[in-house]
């Protein structure tokens, strides 16, 4: 048996290009694969799209599957947060920020991420857009109102219930139709003229559902796309998108990094998922994302020395893994939101690690996605402190072994003669010869 500890080394030589109980719905190339969030403004000191196109062979070699671009359009100017704004402030969706670029600049990077065998997706903001945007003096009706008939900024409940306004931008309107084809035809140009493979869609919750699915389905007739929400609503994967936020899991992950949760907490996350998602369903794990890095903190501070046994588990566990852009250089910074704040690429101190674990996926069907992978069955090692489970997908099958707290722990695995240590903070990967 093979035995991977604190790093991984695994090569690229071995792929699998096919996957086992593959639906239509999935595209093919998206069953084993894993997500790299890139951050224009700030993923270089140019902040440009040409500098992420001069990057890709760098993405290709950390065996980078899918690129998750932010939000690449102008940014409006009324009531502008920070000196640049925010990304998700649309002020116009089938234009590119000249801070970033052109259109043909998205195009050549999306021909070489395609060349490469990359895939590209969009960030797409379709529950509001800047106050300056054309529609607001166009389509009026196309916005929401408040309670004097004005077009107002977006007031939402939080998930504490509290309200909580977004003063630069306000609230599309979908009860009218025309809105429906205006996004929908925005979206399709970015897939017909320009080549993207899908969305990530912001708040896509705040959207009804079914405007989601329709858009989907005349993407679809262009070539199979793929969609990641940003929600954990379960109907959002019946029909429209292929992906959805596991925000509990990460939830757990950053309990676990303050000593507030351990192996019980992922073992009843395992047994008792908080909702019921089908079998094919894939779930976005990550350890961090533009928001949790800008709002939250680093992987430093929210993790400490747990991080690279979270981050395998959001490889191991069901789901899609995603990297933002700069944890493969130890990011140890919160990056600023509205202003110029590059990343410091000093170092790749963790690149070797995260291609280990992008080719451990490739390589082991148990791991792929949706129903292309294996089930997770936990295992009972003789010591409730320690996290362990399988997954296997036909002959295929992946044990994982976590220690998720700052002592030492005493395990056994089944068939195995004597009991092991494991070290504070560590895992254990077993997979076939």
């Amino acid at each position: 048996m093979k035995k991977f500890a604190t790093s991984l080394t695994l090569t690229l030589a071995t792929l699998f290009t096919t996957a086992a109980h593959a639906e239509p719905k999935h595209p093919a190339w998206t069953r084993s694969s894993n997500v790299y969030e890139v951050n224009l403004r700030q993923y270089s000191k140019e902040g440009t799209l040409n500098a992420v196109t001069a990057d890709l062979p760098r993405l290709k070699q950390l065996g980078v599957d899918i690129i998750w671009l932010m939000p690449l359009h102008p940014i409006g100017e009324k009531n502008r947060k920070g000196a640049l704004g925010s990304y998700y402030a649309v002020k116009d969706y089938t234009a590119v920020n000249p801070e970033f670029g052109s259109i043909d600049d998205v195009r050549k990077l999306v021909k070489q991420a395609h060349t490469l065998g990359m895939h590209v997706i969009l960030d797409w903001v379709g529950n509001h857009t800047a106050w300056d945007h054309p529609w607001a003096t166009q389509h009026p009706d196309w916005y929401k109102k408040n309670e004097q008939g004005e077009i107002a900024s977006v007031s939402f409940k939080n998930g504490a219930g509290e309200t909580e306004e977004w003063a630069d931008v306000i609230g599309l309107d979908y009860a009218n139709k025309e809105l429906w084809s205006a996004m929908t035809a925005a979206m399709a140009f970015w897939v017909k003229d320009v080549g993207v493979d899908g969305f990530r869609a912001d708040a896509a919750g705040m959207v009804p559902t079914a405007f989601w699915e329709q858009a989907r389905a005349q993407l679809d007739k262009i070539k199979p796309v793929f969609m990641l929400a940003e929600a954990d609503d379960e109907a959002l994967n019946a029909k429209a998108f292929d992906a959805s936020y596991d925000w509990t899991l990460n939830g757990i992950m950053k309990k676990i990094g303050k000593g507030q949760a351990g192996a019980a907490e992922l073992r009843a996350y395992v047994s008792n998922p908080p909702k019921a998602y089908g079998r094919d369903a894939y779930r976005l794990q990550f350890t961090s994302n533009h928001d949790i890095n800008s709002w939250e903190g680093s992987d430093q501070e929210l993790f400490g020395p747990a991080w690279g046994a979270m981050a395998v588990l959001s490889y191991t566990l069901p789901g899609l893994p995603l990297v933002y852009n700069g944890q493969e250089a130890r990011l140890d910074k919160k990056l600023a939101f509205f202003e110029k704040d590059a990343i410091d690429w000093k170092n790749y101190g963790l690149e070797g690690f995260i291609a280990g674990l992008n080719a451990l996926k490739k390589q082991h069907p148990a791991l792929w996605n949706g129903a292309s992978g294996g089930a997770v069955q936990l295992l009972d090692v003789g010591n409730e402190q320690v996290f362990a489970f399988k997954r296997q997908q036909g002959a295929n099958h992946v044990r994982v072994i976590v220690n998720p707290t700052p002592q030492p722990q005493k395990y056994k695995l089944p068939g195995e003669a004597g009991s092991a240590m494991i070290k504070p903070w560590r895992w254990r990967i077993i997979v076939p010869e």
